[in-house]
C-alpha cells in the first residue's frame, strides 16, 4: 500500500486528492469517496504516477461515469480521470479517425459526420466514452464497436505503453477480454465515405427510435443487465417483465416505467438500495425462468 502520500501530493498537487466525494462524477449520482483521486493531465503524469504507486493499490479508471454504480463506504483504492488531452480527435486519412480514451461516443458520431465519414452512426446513441466502448464492446442496432475499431493504445497499470490491433482482441457480446491491467489512451476506428445528409438522416433515425424506448434525462446507467445470449432467445427486459413485479422498488431505487432494463435512481437512492434492486430482479428472474443475469453495468464496492 501507499505509505508516502505526502510525496504523492507534492509531485501531482491539485491534480491529487484524498478522500474526493465520487457521487456527482457518475450518472447514478450515487457514491461515496475515493481515498486517492488522480486526475492525469497527460501521459507523461499519468505513467509517472502509476509508476510511483507501483501497481501496490487497487485501481479504477473512471471515464464518462454512463454506467457505474459506487458503493456508499469508502472506496480502498485510487480512482485515476483522464483529463482533457485524452479528448482529442483528428482524422489520419480519408476513413480513419484517432480518438482519445475520453471522447464521448455521441462526439465521435458527430465528428464522423463532419468528415462525411458512414458507420459510426450508432455512437449518437450511446452514453460514454470510446474507452468504456472498448471495454465492453458497447453497441446499439446491431452495431459495436468491435466493427468499426483498427486498434488501441494504451498503458499497463505498471506504465508500458502498448499498442493492441483489433484483430488480436477476442471480441464478444458486451466483452472485449482486454485485461483490466490496461489503461486506454486512444483508438483508431475505420468509416467509410458517405454523404453528410444520409449520414445526418440515419442518426436522426436511430435517436427516435431510441428515444421512444428508452428513458433519458434522468439519473440512470443505461442496460443494467445484458442480454443472456447463450441461455434465452428472449431480451432481458422480457425476462424482467414476466419474472418481477414492475413497481417494487428499494428506497429511492426504481424500475423504469419506460423500460424495465433501466434502473432509476428517482431522489437520494443509496448503493445499498440500488444493489438490492438489482439482486431482487436477479433472483427472480433466475428463479422464474432459470435465466442468471449478468450485469452490464459495473459495480465499484
Amino acid at each position: 500500500m501507499i505509505t508516502n502520500l505526502k510525496e504523492l501530493s507534492e509531485e501531482f498537487g491539485q491534480n491529487l486528492k484524498l478522500d474526493c466525494d465520487l457521487k456527482k462524477k457518475n450518472w447514478f449520482n450515487i457514491g461515496g469517496k475515493a481515498k486517492i483521486y488522480f486526475k492525469a493531465d497527460n501521459l507523461k503524469d499519468l505513467i509517472k504516477f502509476l509508476k510511483i504507486i507501483e501497481n501496490k493499490e487497487n485501481i479504477f479508471v473512471l471515464g464518462g461515469g454512463s454506467n457505474t454504480l459506487i458503493t456508499d463506504d469508502k472506496y480502498d483504492g485510487v480512482v485515476i480521470k483522464l483529463a482533457n488531452n485524452f479528448k482529442n480527435l483528428s482524422v489520419l486519412s480519408d476513413d480513419i479517425i484517432i480518438a482519445g480514451s475520453i471522447v464521448s461516443d455521441k462526439s465521435l458520431s458527430e465528428f464522423a459526420l463532419e468528415n462525411s465519414l458512414g458507420g459510426f452512426e450508432f455512437l449518437s446513441c450511446i452514453p460514454g466514452t470510446v474507452g468504456g466502448g472498448i471495454k465492453m464492446n458497447a453497441g446499439c442496432f446491431n452495431r459495436e464497436f468491435k466493427d468499426i475499431l483498427i486498434s488501441i493504445q494504451a498503458v499497463t497499470k505498471s506504465g508500458q505503453v502498448v499498442t493492441i490491433p483489433a484483430k488480436d482482441i477476442n471480441f464478444k457480446y458486451r466483452d472485449s477480454g482486454l485485461s483490466d491491467d490496461l489503461i486506454f489512451l486512444s483508438a483508431s476506428f475505420k468509416g467509410f465515405k458517405k454523404e453528410k445528409e444520409l449520414i445526418q438522416n440515419e442518426m436522426n433515425f436511430l435517436k427516435e427510435k431510441k428515444e421512444k424506448a428508452q428513458p433519458t434525462r434522468i439519473k440512470t446507467s443505461g442496460s443494467t443487465f445484458k442480454n443472456p445470449l447463450d441461455q434465452s432467445e428472449k431480451k432481458v427486459w422480457e425476462l424482467i417483465k414476466e419474472s418481477v413485479p414492475l413497481d417494487i422498488s428499494f428506497g429511492d431505487a426504481y424500475i423504469s416505467e419506460k423500460h424495465c432494463n433501466f434502473f432509476v435512481n428517482k431522489g437520494n437512492a443509496k448503493f445499498k438500495d440500488m444493489k438490492s434492486l438489482i439482486e431482487y430482479v436477479s433472483k427472480n428472474v433466475f428463479e422464474k425462468t432459470g435465466v442468471k443475469l449478468e450485469t452490464e453495468i459495473k459495480i465499484l464496492e
